[in-house]
């Protein structure tokens, strides 16, 4: 069975649906560490609730370059059996974007979730941007991560209606509601080997 690294920095809610899917045996996965770059995340004491093992590793006031503090993430991740070859990182609210170097440890083996239908509204404040555009749908997007921001391969997407009048508030909490679907149905994919990477698309089986 593959070993789960989950990396947050705040409430960790879609943590919390990873790991409740999880506990209901609905993922074929062994969640060993939830890493937060916040000592102040309160998704950390939602993990130690469920049984799962949390570490934090400060990035505030960190010194080094970001190559060498996702070196320490590592060493974490390694620790606890999430390896490159028998493991799985979710980023699920992890606000740095992490060193090539880490991408290329962990080539295909790293998925996040980004709340827009990308390759539309990449980056910060994808809700605000489908408003401000005046899109008529926006929805989430589970994909790898690659050395992009928000480039890597789609696993799963899913697809939210923008009101007449909706606020950036109003359609983010509709989107974190989808959110909390997909990302524990990715990981089940990845986790029965239902992913197939085939250049910059996937094929599920």
């Amino acid at each position: 069975m593959l070993n789960l690294g989950i990396l947050i920095s705040g409430r960790g809610s879609n943590m919390e649906a990873i790991l409740k899917s999880i506990k209901r045996k609905k993922i074929p996965i062994k969640p060993t560490i939830v890493i937060s770059n916040k000592a102040d995340a309160k998704g950390l004491k939602i993990a130690q609730k469920m049984g799962v093992k949390t570490e934090v590793i400060e990035s505030k006031g960190f010194k080094g370059s970001r190559s060498e503090y996702d070196k320490k993430i590592i060493s974490a991740l390694t620790k606890n059996g999430v390896t490159p070859k028998n493991g799985l990182v979710c980023l699920a609210g992890f606000m740095r974007i992490i060193s090539p170097e880490f991408v290329k440890k962990y080539k295909n083996k790293i998925i996040n979730i980004h709340p827009a239908l990308l390759p539309a509204f990449p980056g910060l404040d994808a809700q605000k941007q489908a408003v401000d555009y005046g899109a008529k749908f926006s929805g989430v997007t589970v994909h790898f991560v690659d050395s992009g921001v928000d480039t890597g391969p789609i696993i799963l997407q899913k697809v939210v209606k923008v009101n007449d009048g909706d606020t950036e508030e109003a359609l983010a909490k509709r989107i974190l509601a989808k959110e909390h679907q997909a990302y524990p149905e990715a990981v089940k994919l990845f986790a029965e080997k239902r992913v197939k990477i085939s250049g910059r698309k996937t094929v599920i089986s």
